[in-house]
C-alpha cells in the first residue's frame, strides 16, 4: 500500500512515527560520535548537535559523568547547543520540549549536574521550571545558581517563588535572593546589597 492510498490521518501518522523514528537514531548517533575517541570525530558532533533536539538531552546529559574528561566535556556542549537552538526565535515547541528533558537532571545525585541544568533551564524555562527550580534554593550545594536560574525565568510566577523563599530561607542567603528580586524589578525592604557595603582598605 502507498502513501496515496492511506487517508490523510494515517499519512500523518506515519509521517510522525518516521520522525520520531529519526530523531531516536540521531540522539543514539550522537552519543556515539561523542564518546568517540578520535578528537574530530567529537568534535564535530557536539558543534552538530542542536539539531538532535529534545530526544537526546537525556542520553546525553548521562555522559556528563564520564570519567573520561574529554568526552563529559564534549557532552556537555553538545547539550548546550541542543539548548540554543531549541531558544532561537520562533521555536517555542522545540524550547518546551527541551525543558521537559532537562528537568529530571534536577534531581541528578551529582551537584555539577543540577547545576549545569539549572542554568541550561535559565535559557529556556518557563512556568513549568519554577517549582523544580525553587525547591534547589535549600540544596546547599546549587542553591545559588537555582536563585540565578529564577531570576533568568520569564513571568509573575518565577518573581513569587523568589519573594516566597525570601521568607523562610536562612539569614545569610536573603540578601542575594532580594537582589534576585530587585533586578526583577520588585522592591525589597531591608537586606541591602552587600555590594554597597564599605570594606576596609
Amino acid at each position: 500500500m502507498t502513501t496515496k492510498e492511506l487517508s490523510p490521518i494515517a499519512v500523518a501518522g506515519v509521517a510522525a512515527g518516521m520522525a520520531i523514528s529519526s530523531q531516536a537514531q540521531s540522539a543514539t548517533d550522537l552519543v556515539g560520535r561523542l564518546k568517540s575517541k578520535d578528537d574530530d570525530v567529537r568534535g564535530d558532533a557536539w558543534q552538530q548537535a542542536g539539531p538532535a533536539g529534545a530526544a537526546a538531552v537525556g542520553p546525553v546529559a548521562a555522559l556528563w559523568t564520564e570519567a573520561d574528561f574529554e568526552v563529559a566535556r564534549s557532552a556537555k556542549r553538545a547539550v548546550w547547543n541542543i539548548v540554543h537552538h531549541a531558544g532561537r526565535p520562533g521555536a517555542a515547541k522545540e524550547a518546551q520540549a527541551v525543558e521537559q528533558a532537562l528537568l529530571p537532571l534536577l534531581g541528578h545525585a551529582e551537584a555539577a549536574v543540577r547545576r549545569e541544568a539549572a542554568w541550561m533551564l535559565s535559557e529556556v524555562g518557563g512556568n513549568d521550571s519554577v517549582e523544580p527550580l525553587a525547591k534547589l534554593l535549600s540544596d546547599r550545594e546549587v542553591k545559588d545558581d537555582a536563585r540565578c536560574a529564577l531570576e533568568r525565568l520569564p513571568g509573575n510566577k518565577a518573581i513569587k517563588a523568589l519573594r516566597d523563599a525570601l521568607k523562610t530561607a536562612p539569614e545569610d542567603f536573603r540578601y542575594a535572593l532580594a537582589e534576585s528580586l530587585r533586578k526583577r524589578g520588585e522592591k525589597v525592604q531591608g537586606y541591602p546589597s552587600r555590594k554597597l557595603v564599605p570594606t576596609k582598605a
